[in-house]
């Protein structure tokens, strides 16, 4: 295990009281609305906080353990750390940026590793400018790069796109992405946007109100999550040949047609929306629609007029968002067997 967090602190009238555990490598998101305690466990982590009760574990070595008096200090406990704002010094170029934290890591970098760690985040040209000179995706590109220099055991990102536009986060999300893939260390992500979870995400962990109402991977936790537009699938897929002008892209329980184009054999995520799901109960002929995937329902939850269906096509698990006289005319209920109509779909990464 990277981490085991069994933790409780009050703060006036809320109190922060969770336990859950994060896998070695990939990224865990600590997930959920404000106030939900998501900041409050990466400080209890990072060492900027003591809780009154607990045990933290990260990497098979005991940070704190309140029970035996232990506790270490951030300093000694080797966490790479970004907040929401980069917080890089203004009277330092972004080269002496990124090499202030490696300076005092006690296992530094090599100069190959140094000039690694500038090409995954694209610094090169950048290297020589001040902080005032940067875009808002070039500061945390260079807050990230500073972090990863520093050799940390640990990386905790706390809602690092939070401060930025939208066409300032489409610009850094590609550069997290590769992050996700190459870096061999555990990563944190704290967000409450369910759209940069499902695209970053290995594991998520739910908060809501100082608790842990849910934790699993990101394929069968988001799916149907509630929100304002829920999410119907994640999934995880490999890009395959060209057909028709349209790409295949194969997951475990079928394929997909795309018009988005990328390597053959690129890993590639595919978020497809629970209203951009329909569901029929006989295979449709004589549509536009290019993915028709086989389903057997595995449940259905009613809520007033509306109903949300968990379906399962081989091991991928699927939401459609319907309403509930949809449910009754076409008897939809466990084991049924079904086709989903996927009226569309965003694919990242590759």
């Amino acid at each position: 295990m990277s981490a085991e967090v069994a933790i409780r602190h009050a703060y006036g009238n809320f109190t922060l009281d969770v336990a859950f555990t994060a896998a070695s490598g990939g990224v865990t998101a600590l997930f959920g609305p404000s106030g939900s305690g998501k900041t409050s466990i990466v400080h209890a982590l990072a060492g900027l906080m003591r809780p009154t009760e607990g045990r933290i574990v990260l990497e098979g070595r005991t940070v704190l353990d309140t029970k035996a008096d232990l506790f270490v200090p951030p300093e000694k406990r080797r966490i790479g750390l970004v907040f929401q704002d980069a917080r890089l010094f203004p009277h330092m170029s972004v080269e002496k940026n990124l090499l202030f934290g490696w300076r005092r890591s006690p296992a530094r970098a090599t100069p190959d590793e140094i000039a690694r760690t500038v090409s995954l985040l694209g610094l090169e040209k950048l290297l020589a400018r001040a902080p005032k000179n940067l875009s808002g995706g070039e500061k945390s590109r260079v807050a990230l790069g500073r972090a990863l220099l520093a050799s940390p055991d640990i990386l905790l990102l706390d809602e690092p796109l939070a401060s930025l536009d939208a066409a300032r986060r489409a610009e850094i999300l590609p550069w997290l992405e590769r992050l996700r893939d190459i870096a061999r260390i555990p990563i944190f992500y704290v967000s409450h946007s369910l759209d940069e979870v499902a695209r970053l995400a290995d594991r998520v962990v739910l908060l809501d109100g100082g608790r842990v109402t849910a934790e699993g991977s990101v394929f069968d936790l988001l799916a149907g999550l509630g929100a304002e537009k829920p999410l119907g699938a994640v999934l995880e897929a490999r890009a395959g040949d060209v057909q028709d002008g349209l790409q295949i892209l194969l997951f475990d329980g079928g394929r997909l047609m795309v018009t988005d184009m990328h390597a053959p054999g690129a890993r590639v995520r595919v978020r497809i929306g629970a209203d951009d799901i329909l569901i029929a109960r006989e295979a449709p002929r004589g549509i536009s629609a290019n993915n028709i995937l086989p389903v057997t329902i595995s449940s259905v939850r009613l809520d007033g007029p509306r109903a949300e269906v968990e379906m399962h096509c081989g091991r991928a698990r699927l939401v459609a968002r319907v309403t509930a006289a949809s449910v009754s005319r076409l008897g939809l209920g466990p084991d049924a067997a079904a086709f989903a109509v996927i009226k569309a779909v965003i694919v990242e990464g590759g």
